[in-house]
C-alpha cells in the first residue's frame, strides 16, 4: 500500500550530463511528483543549500556524486553534516567509485546510504527507482520546516 506524500525537493549533485539525464528520465517516468534541482559541481551544491536561507526551497533529499569539480563530494558532505540547519537532510552518495576508502570516509562523515552507480543503463534506472521507492515512500523524511519546540 502506497501512502500519498508531499512532493520532495531533491538536490542532485552530479557533473556527468548523461547521469543527470538518466536521473531526469527516471524521475519523469516514475510515479513521484518531486522537484529535481541540479548542481553541476560541489560549490554550486553548497550555494544552493545556502540559498534556502534566502527563501529557496530546502532539499528534503540529496543525491551526491563524489567526483565533482571545484569541491569534492566528500567536502560537500562534510559541510552539510557540520551545518545544524542542513545536517538532518538525508544524503545518498551515488557515485561511480567502488573504493573502500570512499565508502568508509562517506559513512564516517555521516552519509545515510552509499550506492555505486551501475554502469548498465537499465540497472541504473532500477537503482534510481529503488532509491525513490525507499526514500520517498517507505522512509519518513524530516520536515522541511520545523516548528518551534520540535
Amino acid at each position: 500500500m502506497d501512502r500519498l506524500l508531499t512532493p520532495v525537493n531533491i538536490l542532485l549533485v552530479e557533473d556527468n550530463p548523461d547521469d543527470v539525464e538518466i536521473m531526469e528520465m527516471a524521475m519523469e517516468g516514475g510515479r513521484f511528483n518531486n522537484q529535481l534541482t541540479i548542481a553541476r559541481d560541489g560549490q554550486e551544491a553548497l550555494d544552493i543549500l545556502q540559498g534556502h536561507r534566502n527563501g529557496a526551497p530546502k532539499p528534503g533529499l540529496i543525491l551526491l556524486d563524489l567526483n565533482l569539480p571545484k569541491l569534492s563530494g566528500l567536502d560537500v558532505l562534510k559541510e552539510i553534516k557540520a551545518d545544524p540547519d542542513l545536517q538532518q537532510i538525508p544524503v545518498i552518495v551515488l557515485t561511480a567509485s567502488t573504493r573502500d576508502e570512499d565508502v568508509v570516509r562517506s559513512y564516517k562523515l555521516g552519509v545515510n546510504t552509499f550506492i555505486s552507480k551501475p554502469v548498465e543503463f537499465d540497472r541504473f534506472l532500477d537503482a534510481v527507482s529503488t532509491i525513490q521507492e525507499y526514500w520517498l515512500v517507505l522512509a519518513t523524511l524530516p520536515p522541511a520546516k520545523v516548528t518551534p519546540g520540535s
